[in-house]
C-alpha cells in the first residue's frame, strides 16, 4: 500500500452490500468480525466513500494506518464515546459511539447514531464494522447546519486490493490483470450459498440456524483445545503452558489470521510497548551540565548589609513608638490632675 488515494474520506470497503439492520448487537458484531477476517483473506476490498448513509446501513472497512477514519457526510453535535467489552478467550470488543448526527440541508433534527465495532484483542484490529441507526432526536444547532465535505465527490480510480492473507497488498485490475496472480479465481471466491447468513447480510455471517451455529462453534473450540494440548506436550513445562493460555492471542486468532499478518501485528504491538517504556528515558540531553543552585544569584555580603539596614530601621521605629507611648502617658496624667483640682459640682450649683 505504497500509494494511497488523496481524496478526502476515501476508504477500503468490503465490495458487497451488507443489508439494512435496525440494530446490531455485540454478539452479532463479534461473529461478523470473525467471519470478515476469513472473507478478507480471498476477497479484495474496493476504494470508495461512505456518504450520507441511511438508517440501518452497515459497512465493513479496512482501516489503513496512514489514512484517518472516513468522513461520512454527517454533522455530529455530540462527542464520540469509546468503551471496551471483555470477551472470552482473552478477546476484547471496542465500541465507538456518537449520537445526535444529521445530514446538513436534509434532516430537520439530529437523530442519527453511528457505532463502530472492532476486535481490539483476539481479532484483526484494522477491520471495522460501522452501523448507522436512529436515536433520540435533538434540535439542530444553526451554526453546524452546513456541509461537512466538498461536493461533488471526486471519483476514485484506484483498483481493488487484497488487505489480508498471502495476497495482501496486491491490486486487482479490470480484465483479470493485476499484481501477482491478479483476480481471485472462482474456486477462491466465497460462494454466496455457503456464506449466506441468518442476519440477512450477504457475505458476512454464519448459517441461519442458531443451533447449527452453536454446534459449529463448539466443535471448533474442541478442535482448538485438542490442538493446543498437542502443541504443549513437547518440551514446554507447566508454567510456560499456563503463560500461553493467558496470552492475548487466542488459538482461534491464529486459525483465522495468516502467519504474516499475525507476526506483523505482534511486531507493531511490541514496539509500541517498548516505545511507551523508553520514550521518557530517551528524552532530553543525557550529558547536560548540573544546574546551579537556586540561591547562587545572591551574594552573602549584600544580604548581610540589607539585614543590618533593616535592623537599624526596626530599632528606630521601636524608639519612635516608645517616645509616642511616653508622650501619650504624660498627657493623660495632666488631664487627670486638672479634673481633680477643679471646683466640685455642688459648689457650681450654689454659686
Amino acid at each position: 500500500m505504497a500509494q494511497l488515494p488523496t481524496q478526502d474520506g476515501v476508504c477500503l470497503r468490503y465490495p458487497e452490500p451488507l443489508g439494512v439492520h435496525a440494530q446490531i448487537t455485540q454478539e452479532t458484531a463479534v461473529q461478523m468480525l470473525h467471519r470478515a477476517t476469513q472473507l478478507a483473506q480471498h476477497t479484495p476490498f474496493t476504494w470508495g466513500y461512505i456518504d450520507k448513509p441511511t438508517e440501518g446501513q452497515l459497512f465493513l472497512i479496512f482501516q489503513v494506518p496512514q489514512l484517518p477514519l472516513p468522513n461520512d457526510g454527517i454533522a455530529w453535535q455530540d462527542r464520540e464515546q469509546r468503551y471496551s467489552i471483555p470477551l472470552s478467550n482473552g478477546r476484547e470488543l471496542e465500541v465507538t459511539e456518537i449520537k445526535f448526527g444529521f445530514i446538513p440541508g436534509i434532516d430537520n433534527s439530529a437523530f442519527r447514531v453511528r457505532r463502530r465495532f472492532r476486535l481490539a484483542k483476539g481479532g484483526h484490529s484494522q477491520l471495522i464494522l460501522i452501523h448507522y441507526s436512529r436515536g433520540q432526536a435533538s434540535p439542530i444547532i444553526p451554526s453546524l447546519n452546513q456541509p461537512v465535505r466538498n461536493y461533488p465527490l471526486r471519483p476514485v480510480n484506484e483498483p481493488p486490493m487484497y488487505v489480508m492473507g498471502e495476497k495482501q497488498g496486491q491490486k486487482v485490475y479490470p480484465g483479470g490483470g493485476g499484481q501477482g496472480q491478479g483476480r481471485a479465481s472462482a474456486a477462491e471466491r466465497p460462494v454466496p450459498g455457503e456464506i449466506g447468513i441468518g442476519y440477512g447480510m450477504p457475505g458476512l455471517g454464519m448459517a441461519g440456524n442458531p443451533q447449527a451455529l452453536l454446534a459449529h462453534q463448539n466443535s471448533n473450540m474442541e478442535a482448538l483445545e485438542k490442538r493446543g494440548l498437542r502443541d504443549r506436550s513437547g518440551s514446554m513445562n507447566a508454567r510456560q503452558a499456563a503463560s500461553r493460555g493467558d496470552d492475548d492471542d487466542s488459538a482461534d486468532e491464529s486459525e483465522s489470521i495468516s502467519t504474516r499478518t499475525l507476526a506483523l501485528t505482534r511486531y507493531r504491538r511490541n514496539h509500541e510497548l517498548m516505545n511507551e517504556v523508553f520514550m521518557y528515558a530517551a528524552f532530553g540531553n543525557k550529558n547536560a551540565a548540573t544546574p546551579p543552585p537556586p540561591y547562587s544569584i545572591f551574594k552573602k555580603e549584600d544580604i548581610e548589609a540589607k539585614v543590618a539596614k533593616l535592623n537599624a530601621e526596626i530599632e528606630e521605629l521601636k524608639a519612635k513608638s516608645a517616645a509616642r507611648r511616653q508622650q501619650s502617658s504624660a498627657e493623660a496624667n495632666e488631664i487627670a490632675d486638672i479634673s481633680m483640682d477643679g471646683p466640685s459640682i455642688s459648689d457650681a450649683v450654689t454659686t
